[in-house]
């Protein structure tokens, strides 16, 4: 029976969730005192604060001048989809899928707006799929980073030009870590309590004039609920990206995001999240190496992701067992690092293959992630020894 010795040092923030995700650096909630509490979001000094995380995240992440960002309901959820029923079935439409979030964009387009001409294309998760199949014609949908797959798109060069198109990318898990390239998508859309670690429930939309052209020509002919409107008599609602929200924003959350947008700019900018994230992975790519237990997900480091990184448990002890077995076994191993304090919330979602999930997000410190792995090695030994 081999054991592991306890480690000593314990990650001094344990929190590797992959949203909510773990609080920027020196974060608290006296900071917080700042927000405009009590007032009417269509205030003066609302407007300002919300038209300021507009402004701000568009020049901290490079957004051309001409694309339009809002704040938008209900997370990044809520951003795609209103985009997909105000903007889809004028073309054909294709969606990319390689885990669980992209399957919810198939699900949208093929069962619930039963788009007419709609073709997929999906990969197991650890993999990407076929992007050479994309239509030259059609619209097209796709993660850019897949946060519970731990697969991530190298680039953008399987996009071919076409001014008739729009092109949805869902890079919640990607903005702030990765490099995006805005030319070529028309929607992009993110959440703030990702790369940033903010608070739930607000998305980011990022529009191009190519998508504001489709907004502005384009009449579904299905109900839109009002949290999916953008235009008004024909004509896009220009309110929406001047610090005028849909419905009433958290000014708590706002204030925040402003406040991760100041720490983003202290560091020298998503450049410098990256960075952090790509210093997590290398402690993790280290570990993997000399760890006989474990490897990633995703075999190709090309396509690795940089923020949700993903693992299987590969000892024959343990992947010798069924699925409900393998689950049952992380789920104790999650049990053993919570009441250690030394790791919360790192256990595979639920829809993907059994294994770990650890969050390398810029709020993360890679510190803790290089602290964090001799915890797993030892939570590991202790159960595999019972089996």
């Amino acid at each position: 029976m081999t054991t592991t010795a306890k480690p000593g040092v314990l990650p001094a923030c344990p929190h590797f969730s992959s949203g909510p995700t773990a609080k920027r650096p020196g974060f608290s909630l006296e900071k917080l005192e700042t927000a405009v509490l009590g007032r009417s979001h269509r205030s003066g000094d609302a407007k300002k604060k919300l038209k300021a995380a507009i402004d701000r995240s568009k020049a901290l992440l490079g957004i051309p001048d001409d694309y339009r960002v809002a704040i938008v309901p209900a997370s990044d959820t809520g951003a795609v989809e209103m985009c997909m029923w105000s903007m889809l079935g004028a073309k054909p439409v294709d969606v990319f899928a390689w885990e669980s979030f992209g399957q919810d964009w198939v699900t949208d387009a093929t069962k619930q707006l039963k788009l007419p001409d709609c073709k997929t294309y999906g990969a197991d998760y650890g993999a990407l799929p076929d992007f050479t199949q994309a239509r030259d014609d059609a619209d097209i949908i796709f993660t850019w980073n897949g946060t519970t797959s731990g697969v991530r798109v190298p680039n953008a060069d399987w996009i071919k030009p076409n001014p008739d198109r729009v092109v949805i990318c869902d890079a919640t898990s990607a903005a702030f870590a990765q490099d995006i390239e805005w030319a070529k998508l028309d929607v992009v859309t993110y959440s703030w309590q990702k790369c940033l670690g903010g608070e739930a429930a607000h998305g980011m939309l990022v529009l191009s004039p190519r998508a504001v052209a489709r907004l502005e020509s384009y009449t579904p002919d299905r109900a839109l609920p009002k949290l999916f409107r953008m235009t008004k008599g024909g004509n896009l609602d220009e309110a929406l990206f001047e610090g005028a929200t849909i419905n009433t924003p958290s000014m708590l959350c706002v204030e925040d995001f402003l406040q991760a947008l100041d720490w983003c700019e202290s560091l020298g900018g998503w450049k410098a999240l990256e960075a952090r994230s790509n210093e997590s992975l290398g402690h993790l790519t280290d570990w993997v190496a000399k760890t006989d237990w474990v490897d990633f997900l995703c075999p190709d480091a090309s396509v690795r992701s940089n923020t949700g990184v993903t693992f299987k448990i590969v000892d024959p002890r343990v992947a010798g067992l069924d699925e409900d077995g393998q689950r049952d076994f992380v789920k104790r191993m999650m049990k053993r690092l919570e009441k250690e304090n030394a790791c919360f919330d790192a256990a595979g979602y639920a829809k993907a293959p059994p294994g770990l999930r650890i969050w390398c997000g810029g709020s993360v410190e890679p510190s803790n992630v290089a602290a964090l792995t001799p915890w797993l090695d030892w939570a590991f030994a202790e159960e595999a020894a019972s089996l």
